[in-house]
């Protein structure tokens, strides 16, 4: 059955399921086989419960053949990225620190999830702390490309992508801080989807007033994020900051199954530039294909310009902001444990804590400058498109890129830029397939809308998607 389920989206998956075409037995079977197979390759998935998960299709199975009413992902098997608490699953964020930590409770996004009807099957692969775009770690090593196992498949949603690219699963739970969704999305050829803060909204014990990191999802389909997004978000009452609006409001026609779509972006007011206006340095071959993506707005009706925000000031938002957040979330355990955590993140806590009032003060004040820079923008344009990873997959064996076009960078995230820049605005983002290099690597290009207008993004993502059929390009593994 593998030929026939594996590139099924999950809109399909689960509605074949719904309508017993096949079980979720079946479904379930096939998704472990698949692990099975091509796993030892990868390393996208890094912890399995093979037990729970029969037990769970079962259980799904006999709920269908009682007539019981089901939700939207019934019987549907999907691993989780492990920095999402999964209850009686360990849950390690890539930490020998944290190797044997076992979850009591979900994650609100989990919770949610199995609540549409999931089966867990495991976990998959993410960088320590899930600091990088690249995933690697003691406990577990490195997962690669399926598109070519001698490069990156970027992070820190890094196994995730894995998993989808090499039809382990149709789409996933992941996270993105610095870019975490997207730039494996870009590395992988699927799309990864960073929402608007509120949307997936953070719950206690954590700090449910951060706003830099969001969880979302990754998906071989614009479509199939709209469905996790429609399940999982919606308003939380220990949430301070969760929005009001359900999830049912992605539930938009032109996601359904069968639906008579046409694309069509007449009107879209289009700003665009691959770099930023030469803020950004981006390989040659990227800078071209993100470039090209010009003319596919054109074609369906969007007026594009070459108008864009002014983000100077999100460099220093975005790096005072995470170094804070680390030292909120890891500070504690750098204190007892300095020696056993890789160097990054100990820079990362190490900036935080050395950080004085007066710099603190200076971030802030830049954040209100970018807000009403990003409102300014936005008065005037729809979205905002420019490169999603400003490099190719690269060497699977480094740690991260130290230079694009001879320009030296000075730490493991200036080669993500072009995402970190985008977190720091507070708008939802998404990375689409826009294309593949000459080598045949995948390269994303990613499309900005204003906070909160998540579900406009998710219509204009998949009219381009729609345009250009690159998503439907898989790798011969």
């Amino acid at each position: 059955m593998s030929d026939e389920l594996r590139w099924l989206s999950t809109r399909e998956l689960a509605a074949r399921i719904a309508a017993k075409e096949i079980s979720a037995r079946e479904a379930l079977d096939d998704h472990l086989d698949r692990i099975d197979a091509i796993n030892p390759t990868i390393n996208a998935v890094v912890t399995r419960d093979d037990e729970a998960a029969h037990a769970h299709a079962a259980a799904a199975d006999e709920a269908l053949s009682r007539g019981e009413s089901v939700g939207p992902l019934h019987g549907v098997p999907m691993t989780h990225k492990d920095t999402h608490d999964t209850a009686g699953l360990r849950t390690t964020w890539g930490s020998p620190l944290m190797a044997d930590r076992v979850p009591e409770t979900d994650s609100l996004i989990i919770a949610r999830l199995k609540a549409a009807g999931i089966t867990t099957t495991g976990k998959t692969n993410v960088p320590e702390f899930a600091a990088g775009s690249h995933t690697f770690n003691e406990v577990f090593g490195t997962t690669v490309n399926p598109y070519d196992r001698t490069k990156s498949a970027s992070g820190s949603s890094g196994g995730v992508g894995a998993a989808l690219a090499a039809g382990i699963q149709a789409s996933g739970d992941g996270s993105d801080m610095g870019g975490s969704l997207r730039s494996p999305a870009s590395f992988n050829n699927v799309v990864g989807f960073r929402p608007s803060n509120g949307r997936i909204p953070h719950t206690p014990p954590a700090n449910p007033y951060t706003w830099l990191s969001q969880s979302g999802f990754m998906a071989r389909t614009v479509s199939d994020v709209a469905l996790l997004m429609s399940v999982a978000s919606g308003p939380e009452p220990t949430a301070p900051a969760s929005l009001p609006e359900p999830g049912g409001v992605f539930d938009l026609p032109e996601f359904a199954l069968g639906a008579d779509f046409s694309p069509d972006l007449t009107g879209l007011r289009v700003g665009f530039s691959p770099d930023l206006d030469g803020l950004l340095p981006v390989e040659a071959e990227v800078a071209d294909i993100v470039s090209g993506t010009a003319q596919v707005f054109i074609d369906l009706g969007a007026r594009v310009e070459g108008t864009i925000p002014d983000l100077t000031d999100a460099d220093e938002v975005f790096g005072v902001r995470r170094a804070l957040d680390f030292v909120g979330s890891w500070g504690a355990l750098y204190a007892a444990h300095p020696d056993r955590i890789k160097d990054s993140v100990g820079w990362n806590i190490r900036m935080g804590l050395e950080l004085t009032g007066a710099e603190v003060a200076s971030a802030e004040a830049a954040r209100t400058r970018l807000h009403s820079e990003i409102e300014r923008f936005f008065s005037g344009s729809d979205v905002l498109v420019l490169t999603a990873c400003q490099v190719l997959p690269f060497d699977a064996s480094i740690e991260y890129p130290t230079e694009i076009n001879g320009v030296e960078l000075s730490n493991y995230l200036d080669w993500m830029r072009a995402l970190c820049l985008i977190s720091a605005t507070g708008c939802p983002a998404i990375s689409v397939p826009a294309g593949f290099s000459a080598s045949d690597l995948p390269v994303g290009v990613q499309i900005v809308a204003r906070p909160g207008a998540d579900v406009e993004l998710l219509r204009i993502a998949h009219a381009f998607e729609a345009a250009t059929g690159h998503h439907l390009r898989h790798p011969q593994i």
